[in-house]
């Protein structure tokens, strides 16, 4: 390196406060809600995934300095990266990514793996009856193309992938008639060849769930390792020119004569073009664009330590097909490659109450109730995050107003880890100004919905948790 080289690297680095220069401890009760911004440079949270993922690939650390850049991607979890590995990889453009703490430290290390043939908390069933038969099958088309990409993704990267498809578990007798209606729909009118499955066939081909009254079968679905996947994204993206910049929060967005001013702790970058794909994770300000736009939803999940086959043998857990139930306020779940088993549902109102342990005993309960021989089984990991939740319950990829450079992809509602990736790909298309039919459909046709009575949504969530709850389990 040359004599000027090393003098200006070591004149940036001075910029990075020495607190900055390690990671700073995870911050369990953010709340996006609440706090402007996220502080940058955070540890990841406790998860599993950050557990068993190995070593972190290599990415390009803080962007120091004033930069000029076409293309920048606010968010380096899976939409981000599935963006810049587009760009980098079919285009030939090389994006900045910017991430505020590691890669894929939000919700892609946070989730449970479930790589769903779905997007959005609607069933087929509910997108009918509000676009219509026609409307339906040309979004069901184009969600089934997104999982076919995100098969041929993981087929090319070591993430622990899982085949068998997904099982609705009626929790309940009565919820039997919703998934047989469902079943019917997804057979005759878009063709799949899903099954019912009564409590003993359940039982004897997959899992003894106690509270099982029978289940559906969808033959699509693969389960994943989240982080591993990430890291795929990755080295790919980087590998095709792309540069990931960990712990650069954007901590201040002005747009001047078309041109986006993003501030970070380290100088200013201005962008011609920005994406932005921070999920649950948005800051509370970060762009009128996205303002009011989100109800992120906190999500806890719990890992047991690895079963013996005994203990296997004596829970009924008997396949890695993983799980989601018939509650409002679901669970999902899945047995792991090491014998763990993975649980996951709601958790806190707010980032506050987060650490409250009566949140881990519900749901510590909730896997009791499937599995009585667990209990006692020890809890190996414990976490949360957050669940971005749009208020018509269906993701945007999207430029919101056809005079701003600035696009976005979110609210997936926790059915993002397959559908993210074709959302990227999408979001990739539309910053290079390709036209394709499929932007006619709902979800990249207009921009994410605001709500009424945003400013009480906490007080109304409140509120909705306590009917769905005597809903799911009473009435």
């Amino acid at each position: 390196m040359n004599q000027s080289i090393k003098h200006i690297v070591r004149d940036l680095d001075q910029l990075i406060p020495s607190s900055q220069k390690a990671f700073s401890a995870y911050n369990a009760n953010f709340d996006p809600l609440t706090e402007e911004g996220l502080k940058g440079n955070e540890q990841y949270a406790p998860t599993y995934w950050v557990a068993t993922a190995g070593v972190s690939p290599e990415d390009d650390g803080p962007l120091l300095g004033d930069i000029n850049a076409d293309i920048v991607i606010i968010g380096g979890g899976f939409t981000g990266l599935s963006t810049a590995l587009t760009l980098a990889e079919d285009f030939g453009v090389a994006p900045l990514v910017l991430e505020a703490n590691r890669t894929a430290w939000g919700c892609t290390s946070r989730n449970g793996g479930q790589g769903q043939n779905a997007s959005g908390r609607l069933y087929r069933s509910q997108w009918i009856d509000r676009w219509g038969f026609e409307t339906a099958k040309r979004l069901d088309f184009e969600i089934r193309e997104g999982f076919d990409y995100f098969k041929d993704l993981v087929s090319s990267i070591d993430c622990d992938a899982q085949n068998g498809g997904h099982l609705y578990i009626a929790h309940r007798t009565k919820k039997l008639a919703f998934l047989e209606n469902e079943d019917k729909v997804m057979r005759e009118i878009f063709g799949y060849k899903t099954r019912m499955l009564s409590r003993e066939q359940l039982h004897e081909e997959f899992v003894a769930d106690q509270e099982a009254a029978g289940a559906l079968l969808e033959p699509d679905g693969v389960g994943i390792h989240p982080l591993k996947l990430a890291f795929g994204y990755l080295k790919r993206a980087r590998a095709a020119g792309a540069k990931i910049h960990t712990s650069t929060p954007v901590i201040s967005w002005e747009t001047r004569n078309g041109i986006h001013y993003l501030q970070t702790p380290y100088g200013i970058v201005k962008a011609k073009r920005v994406a932005v794909a921070t999920g649950g994770y948005t800051p509370n300000g970060l762009h009128p664009s996205l303002s009011g736009k989100i109800m992120p939803i906190l999500s806890n999940s719990i890992v047991t330590r690895p079963l013996t086959s005994a203990e296997l043998k004596q829970a009924g857990l008997k396949s890695t097909t993983f799980i989601t139930d018939t509650r409002t306020l679901r669970h999902y779940y899945r047995l792991l490659p090491d014998g763990s088993v993975q649980c996951g549902s709601r958790s806190a109102l707010t980032g506050a109450d987060a650490n409250n342990p009566v949140h881990l005993e519900r749901l510590k309960e909730g896997l009791y109730r499937k599995f009585p021989s667990l209990r006692g089984i020890s809890i190996a990991y414990s976490w949360w995050g957050w669940v971005d939740v749009s208020h018509d319950m269906m993701p945007r990829v999207v430029q919101p107003n056809s005079n701003e450079a600035i696009y976005y992809a979110i609210g997936y509602g926790g059915n993002g880890v397959a559908f993210s990736a074709m959302a990227g790909r999408r979001l990739a298309e539309r910053i290079m100004g390709i036209q394709r039919p499929q932007f006619e459909l709902p979800i990249y046709q207009s921009p994410l919905p605001s709500h009424f009575f945003r400013p009480f949504r906490r007080l109304g969530q409140a509120l909705l948790y306590r009917w769905y709850y005597l809903k799911d389990e009473m009435l």
